[in-house]
């Protein structure tokens, strides 16, 4: 298994399915770095040589990634919830923060199953 910025990606995919494993590079941010480092997007990762591997890294690490990535989110999240601005309270409630409606949705953001409603039993 080739190993890219601490993650572990999968052998038998083909290199542009595989960088997507990482957090942060998705298809379109994949196809860009092998195509910056000419490397077919169909050739799989177990055939890659190391040369190839070492540019493909050093091209990933000209993006953010991983836990810089997920530091800078957090951090914006933070700033946020400090000016207390409207997604920030969205934030510090728990709901959603982007707008979607609450009254029939939302179930991942307001925990889980639905509340019961006593005599709704069919019969």
């Amino acid at each position: 298994m080739a190993r890219i910025k601490g993650v572990d990606i999968p052998d038998n995919k083909h290199i542009c399915i595989s960088l997507t494993y990482i957090y942060g590079i998705g298809q379109s941010l994949a196809k860009q770095i092998l195509e910056a480092v000419k490397v077919d997007p169909t050739k799989r990762t177990k055939d890659l040589s190391q040369e190839e591997l070492v540019k493909i890294r050093d091209e990933i690490n000209k993006h953010l990634t991983e836990g810089d990535l997920r530091r800078e989110i957090n951090m914006n999240i933070k700033t946020k919830k400090e000016i207390n601005s409207y997604e920030g309270s969205r934030h510090k409630k728990g709901l959603p923060v982007r707008g979607q409606r609450t009254n029939r949705n939302c179930r991942t953001r307001r925990g889980g199953r639905g509340k019961t409603v006593a005599n709704k039993k069919k019969v």
